[in-house]
């Protein structure tokens, strides 16, 4: 008996999966969604006037993109290999507070987001990236060193996809890893060069949708029709059961089911703060707010951040949970701290769970996820190349021929250096759950100086700089002495990934950059006027002519093209498009949409890191049957709703434009050549 069940763990360990269905995955799914992606651009450039050769739609998607749509982004965007992968890690080894701290030490990051993102349209409505604001308000020397920040947020995040990735990839089909690295970003490089931003919003619903159907599939096998599981009772005496023989140090009771769990808590620390970096540092985010209309943005980042916490709240609690609960069944891969520190347990659990056909899936979502995250990244770091390096310091007066050359070129070069950096990582032995706790400790200093270049007046240049600078060198600082202190003066990879040597560099890296910042602008206040920044790439009234609709406009007359740079004039909106942005960029109702943002994020954020979560710590409460059945029942609702407003709700507000598209593909096949979409001709022209 003995044997039988050594030679099952053995086999549990061998991948589940044949290398081909890597590679059918990586490169066939790859390939398809490129041909999708290529597919629907040709489609949007021919029947409704929208088209990615101008660098306007390929980098901001002509700013008239609807709620729904940029929130299925966000939501997209936000789920990283890492939003799968780690959460389930965590849930491993915390039990039920690691997926509440995961999701909502993420999520709150996304709505406060709202406020920036309404500060961005009154402040700064013209501008292609957060660079340009903190340039055109303190010069080239914040510029540049901001820049770092933001670049190296951008490198952070898709090593943390490409190692998730790759990692998951190679675990359930022996797919060498080298492969994965370059082979996973190649295909998205595709859609992206040839349909911009559009093309990547399109794209992160389509992986939406999937990624949804996918979720639910899990869930319902785990909570209803698993014959190892099946139930959420059985799950919960299934856990009880591991934490008599694994009791989980600093949980109640060692046990799985409590909110209590001091690592769990660390852990929610960590993460409230590195994420706070890498959506304020992130030029993703701020692209989707740049692409969003103004008078529905806020909604969109409320929407998006909602909805997300879904995703990594009630996936880890499937499927983290689960390779706790099969902990020690021959079907389940014997996990060791180096795989679960590489997100290993989701991919254990869905092959133990549902053999070739769990595996399958889980690799086909966790693609997507990489996919998906790996495009808003490759059009982020493409439009800070572009317009704050080549426009900025190489040709100030690039045409907006030159300008979408080097965007394509910025995508192409960038998909090649996430392979590099994703292999770099995995050969010097660093994971993606190292990298997702140490973001924070190099990022975090930034996080208050970039808020507050862009919302408040008074924020002082080098206030900003220095509490950056400063804070970046102390979070180091305090990350490598609690190492050393901690661990008898060994400072290697494996030491440095503690959790409280990580607390303590993420603590003072965010702490001391805000503190800086804050107290030097409140000594020597600046009184910045933010007409200098509402004047970036702002358009020439004189010369504004008639243009084309906009997709999500019901045919109202708009604009694909804004840009008009303080130096190089391109093209501009005709003027009934131009009275309705200007509406929409009323500074009253803008002002009214931060108050909004405002108070409806910070009090989401109690609820979600206060009100909740900590009574039940201090409490040391531990669910009964009853108490797991209802929390899972509580996720299983939030994931649905979250599915309607990201799958169903974008389809609903796009349906003027989704008709205009049916009604000229009609006319092609009636009439060949008859449905071509023709801009409306301005009768006072």
């Amino acid at each position: 008996m003995s044997t039988t069940i050594f030679n099952s763990t053995i086999s549990a360990n061998v991948p589940v999966l044949p290398q081909g269905a890597g590679y059918g995955v990586v490169v066939g799914i790859g390939l398809f969604f490129s041909a999708l992606m290529i597919g629907l651009t040709a489609v949007q450039a021919r029947y409704t006037g929208f088209s990615p050769k101008t660098s306007e739609e390929f980098n901001s998607a002509s700013r008239s993109v609807k709620p729904g749509l940029i929130a299925a982004g966000i939501v997209s965007a936000w789920t990283w290999a890492a939003t799968l992968l780690q959460s389930s890690a965590v849930a491993y080894k915390y039990g039920i507070s690691g997926p509440w701290w995961y999701g909502a030490g993420a999520t709150v990051q996304v709505l406060l987001f709202a406020q920036l993102a309404a500060k961005l349209k009154r402040n700064a409505p013209y501008a292609h990236t957060w660079l340009e604001i903190i340039d055109a308000r303190w010069g080239r020397v914040a510029h540049l060193v901001f820049m770092f920040f933001g670049l190296a947020t951008n490198i952070i995040v898709s090593s943390m996809l490409i190692l998730g990735g790759s990692a998951t990839v190679t675990a359930l089909t022996g797919m060498h890893t080298l492969a994965a690295c370059f082979l996973i970003p190649l295909g998205v490089a595709i859609y992206v060069v040839v349909g911009g931003m559009r093309a990547t919003l399109l794209c992160d619903y389509t992986h939406t949708a999937v990624l949804f159907v996918i979720i639910f599939i899990f869930v319902f096998t785990v909570y209803t029709t698993s014959d190892k599981i099946g139930s959420p009772a059985a799950m919960h005496r299934l856990l009880t059961e591991q934490a008599v023989i694994n009791p989980v140090p600093g949980n109640a009771h060692g046990s799985y089911v409590t909110i209590r769990s001091k690592d769990g808590l660390i852990f929610g620390v960590i993460n409230v703060i590195g994420n706070f970096a890498t959506v304020f540092q992130d030029q993703a985010y701020w692209q989707r707010a740049i692409a969003s209309r103004p008078a529905t943005c806020v909604k969109a980042y409320l929407i998006g951040g909602l909805a997300w916490f879904a995703i990594p709240f009630m996936f880890s609690t499937t499927l983290g949970l689960s390779a706790v609960a099969l902990r020690g069944d021959p079907s389940m891969r014997v996990l060791s701290p180096a795989d679960v520190s590489a997100g290993l347990p989701a991919s254990a659990a869905a092959a133990a769970l549902l053999g070739k056909g769990g595996a399958a899936m889980l690799l086909v979502v966790l693609f997507l996820a990489v996919t998906s995250a790996t495009s808003a990244e490759l059009i982020a770091v493409s439009s800070i190349l572009t317009y704050d390096v080549y426009k900025k310091y190489f040709n100030p007066k690039a045409t907006d021929e030159q300008i979408l050359k080097v965007s394509h070129a910025m995508v192409g070069l960038f998909a090649l250096v996430m392979g590099l950096l994703g292999l770099i990582f995995f050969y010097i032995g660093i994971s993606m759950g190292w990298l997702y706790e140490f973001m924070g400790v190099v990022l975090g200093s930034a996080v208050v100086p970039i808020a507050l270049a862009i919302s408040w007046r008074k924020a002082n240049k080098w206030g900003s700089i220095l509490g950056a600078i400063i804070g970046f060198c102390t979070g180091l600082v305090a990350w490598l002495v609690t190492t050393a202190t901690k661990n008898g003066g060994v400072i290697n990879v494996t030491t440095t990934g503690g959790d409280n040597e990580m607390l303590a560099g993420n603590l003072a890296s965010i702490g001391v950059g805000g503190i800086v910042t804050c107290v030097v602008s409140y000594f020597w206040p600046e009184n910045f006027n933010f007409d200098i920044t509402r004047a970036i790439n702002a358009p020439a009234k004189a010369e504004e002519h008639s243009r084309t609709p906009s997709l999500g406009d019901d045919e109202k007359k708009a604009v694909p093209n804004h840009e008009v740079s303080s130096v190089h004039s391109t093209t501009v909106p005709g003027p009934l498009a131009r009275a309705e942005e200007e509406d929409e960029l009323n500074p009253v109702a803008l002002k009214k949409a931060f108050r909004f943002a405002a108070w409806s994020s910070v009090i989401l954020l109690v609820v979600m890191l206060l009100i909740i979560p900590l009574p039940l710590f201090f409490a040391s409460t531990i669910f009964g049957e009853r108490g797991l059945a209802a929390w899972v029942v509580i996720g299983i609702i939030w994931t649905f709703a979250s599915a309607f407003t990201v799958v169903l709700y974008p389809l609903w507000e796009s349906r003027g434009a989704l008709w205009m598209i049916t009604k000229g593909m009609a006319k092609d096949i009636v009439s060949r050549g008859s449905g071509k979409y023709e801009a409306p001709v301005d009768s006072k022209a």
